[in-house]
């Protein structure tokens, strides 16, 4: 497979596959790695703000989304329509988790390359495929007990929110192939197409009278056509399967990948608890103007995903090497900074407008917590990234006490909640997410440069190995 510049940022230090082109790049390899060294370091941040930025775009299209489902729906109908993304979130988890171990084992090799990666890809949709439809019909099934446990009427989009994340697996894994292959321009146009999909689908559903069931529904529609589009975009580049690649099983990747599926499960408990707790302990219509302020301060955090996406791969190539991967991790905290602190000032200075312009002014009971809710989400982001940062490293001490942060939280946040104070709930939360920073945060900056585990030093392909070198350094 020949990556193309345009995908990778301009890198022209990887080789192609095909082995009339091998030779000739591996031989000049070294000799031509000085002169290009220095661009590739300047294009690092580059990657970082080129991903930071698609979120950026992603985010204001989910503004959007925001302001035209704040204006469509009743305040108790955003409730509802906020919990059910936010169980959709948590149970999306396996699927982020899998692109993690994706773009990671991807980025060493350990997934075939070309036509053999092709062939992987091909049977994970099959095997998801599947998995969804019986997901689908047991949802069904089960959509009175499933929106009972979320804490909303609308039972259609209950039994959708289980199907939703199976669809979300689908793309994530893809998302996952096109990070290890450098294509980052692609991942970051994926999550546009994705957001503009949501306010499509979701805004004429509600409009023509579904509500809240409509608005959700737009997710998996749109995750559906996405994965598709990325997957046909996939094939092209990977070239046709190999017949007789050897096989990757899904399951193996699954179970080897039980450390980020723990610990991004906690960073969604952290993230989405609180709005499913308001549903079930607050009034419909506070529990309403607390999902608008806590929607309006995680904007912070989408673009931490984003930044995320580069993170993991360039932290586990330069883990791989032996080389320090802290410079890639304080870079990507720079950025998370820088787009915090005018977050927050805005936050400050203008709560009531920023509810009015977003929801609407029947949401403006959130406005009196905006900013303590977005502090709490920008000290989450800087958790995210630890967590990213420790995964590549392949830690997972870490996890124990991370565990107990997250869990712990819906159980404080019903021990305030009984008088109803929006202001109690969102200091609660604050405080969960203070104590998770500062631990993952230690955590990382004391992990310090590790030196590669013999196994990815063993398996990271002999042929790539010049050109990750080159990239990383």
């Amino acid at each position: 497979m020949k990556v193309t510049p345009d995908e990778t940022g301009g890198d022209p230090l990887r080789p192609d596959d095909s082995p009339a082109g091998r030779p000739g790049r591996l031989d000049g390899m070294r000799d031509r790695a000085a002169p290009h060294r220095a661009r590739l370091q300047g294009s690092e941040l580059a990657k970082t703000a080129g991903l930071a930025g698609a979120m950026v775009v992603s985010n204001a299209m989910a503004l959007v989304a925001t302001l035209a489902f704040g204006r469509l729906l009743q305040v108790a109908e955003y409730g509802s329509l906020a919990s059910l993304l936010s169980a959709f979130l948590i149970l999306s988890v396996p699927g982020s988790a899998l692109q993690a171990a994706v773009a990671r084992e991807g980025a060493l090799g350990h997934l075939g390359t070309g036509r053999d990666l092709s062939a992987t890809l091909t049977r994970w949709t099959r095997t998801l495929s599947v998995a969804t439809v019986v997901i689908l019909i047991l949802s069904v099934l089960g959509r009175q007990q499933l929106a009972n446990a979320i804490g909303v009427e609308q039972v259609w989009a209950a039994a959708a929110a289980p199907t939703a994340a199976m669809l979300w697996m689908l793309l994530s894994i893809e998302r996952g192939v096109l990070q290890s292959q450098q294509m980052y321009r692609t991942v970051g146009t994926s999550m546009i197409a994705e957001q503009v999909g949501r306010l499509f689908f979701g805004v004429i559903l509600a409009a023509a009278g579904l509500g809240a069931t409509g608005a959700f529904l737009g997710t998996p529609l749109t995750l559906l056509a996405v994965s598709i589009v990325v997957g046909v975009r996939l094939h092209r580049a990977l070239g046709p399967e190999r017949t007789d690649a050897p096989p990757h099983r899904l399951r193996d990747l699954i179970r080897n990948g039980w450390v980020p599926i723990v610990g991004l499960m906690m960073i969604a408990i952290l993230q989405n608890i609180d709005v499913i707790v308001a549903k079930h302990q607050l009034s419909p219509d506070a529990a309403g103007a607390y999902a608008a302020a806590a929607v309006a301060s995680k904007v912070v955090i989408w673009i931490a995903v984003g930044i995320g996406l580069y993170l993991l791969p360039e932290a586990t190539r330069r883990h791989a090497e032996g080389l320090d991967a802290r410079p890639v991790f304080v870079r990507a905290l720079g950025v998370i900074v820088a787009v915090a602190v005018p977050a927050l000032v805005i936050f400050a200075v203008a709560p009531d407008l920023v509810i009015k312009v977003g929801f609407g002014a029947k949401y403006l009971a959130g406005a009196d917590v905006l900013l303590i809710l977005g502090v709490a989400m920008s000290m989450l982001s800087i958790t995210y990234l630890g967590v990213q940062y420790l995964l590549a490293l392949h830690r997972s001490l870490f996890l124990a006490a991370l565990s107990a942060i997250a869990i712990a939280e819906p159980f404080l946040l019903v021990l305030v909640s009984g008088d109803g104070s929006l202001t109690d709930f969102a200091w609660t939360v604050l405080g969960v997410q203070a104590v998770a920073m500062v631990y993952i945060l230690a955590a990382s900056l004391l992990a310090g440069r590790a030196e590669p585990h013999a196994a990815e030093a063993h398996l990271l392909p002999e042929d790539d190995a010049p050109a990750v070198q080159a990239a990383v350094r």
